[in-house]
């Protein structure tokens, strides 16, 4: 028998977020399902009601400190901070702004999110709060150091965090979840994103047709459907006693697979 928990979910818009939010509910779980944008939010709210989908939907953009106060007076079972950005391009030329805002998102918008989560947490004896790393945190990848580099500290974050909340000896987790690569729209965006800024004055603009072929491989490898992965967000947020690391099942023969693709 499932306990019925109340979740919040950033970055629910599209993709993982938001297929992860509407099976959570599916399954009878109270979803407060956030969005960054006003729009996101409209476009969910019709996509739900379509499919007779049950959630309650705000925006939180979780870099602004206001809207992360949306959620200090509620009594979350579960945070999943799936919001998230991404930029790429070799980390010897990147433009440094591009790359903090990357981080004042993934990294700083998540862990500010997860400290108001966890005050309400460690209170009640009772929560769990899971962050989507990826599989890039785990592999330095070429040419994806911009967004790998913060999801490798989101996940020794992680690790670090669910030893600190153990010690307060209390019923709270946290855990990571890492997504290999899956087809939902994200990559693409942001393996286009190095090209708005890479041009002649790049010692990289003479390879730049096979950065183009590597992206092609990377896109056509990705996994169609992204059940696989929804359905580890769901053992994580069920739990009552929740492992550090989720993946979805293939990553390690993909993990090869994906070097493989980028070294060629």
């Amino acid at each position: 028998e499932t306990m019925i928990k109340t979740i919040l979910i950033t970055g629910a818009g599209s993709g993982i977020g938001r297929d992860s939010a509407i099976a959570l509910a599916k399954r009878d779980h109270k979803v407060i399902a956030t969005t960054e944008t006003d729009k996101q939010g409209e476009e969910l709210k019709t996509y739900s009601s379509e499919i007779g989908c049950d959630l309650e939907i705000f925006t939180i953009n979780i870099t602004n400190k206001q809207d992360r106060e949306k959620i200090r007076n509620l009594k979350i079972d579960v945070l999943i901070n799936n919001a998230g950005i991404g930029e790429t391009g070799p980390l010897s030329e990147i433009p440094l702004e591009r790359m903090r805002s990357v981080f004042e998102t993934n990294v700083f918008g998540t862990i500010a999110l997860s400290q108001i989560a966890l005050s309400g947490m460690i209170q009640r004896k009772h929560g769990n709060v899971i962050i989507i790393s990826s599989l890039a945190g785990r592999i330095p990848l070429p040419f994806l150091a911009p967004y790998g580099m913060t999801k490798f500290a989101l996940s020794a974050g992680a690790a670090a965090m669910r030893k600190e909340v153990s010690r307060l000896e209390n019923n709270v987790y946290v855990s990571l979840v890492e997504p290999g690569a899956y087809a939902t729209g994200f990559n693409e965006l942001m393996m286009a994103k190095k090209y708005e800024w890479l041009d002649e004055s790049s010692k990289y603009f003479k390879i730049l047709s096979s950065l183009q072929k590597d992206d092609a491989r990377f896109a056509s490898a990705q996994t169609r459907s992204i059940e696989s992965i929804v359905k580890q967000i769901i053992k994580a947020t069920e739990s009552n006693n929740p492992k550090l690391r989720y993946g979805a099942p293939w990553w390690q023969s993909w993990g090869g697979e994906l070097l493989r693709i980028f070294k060629g």
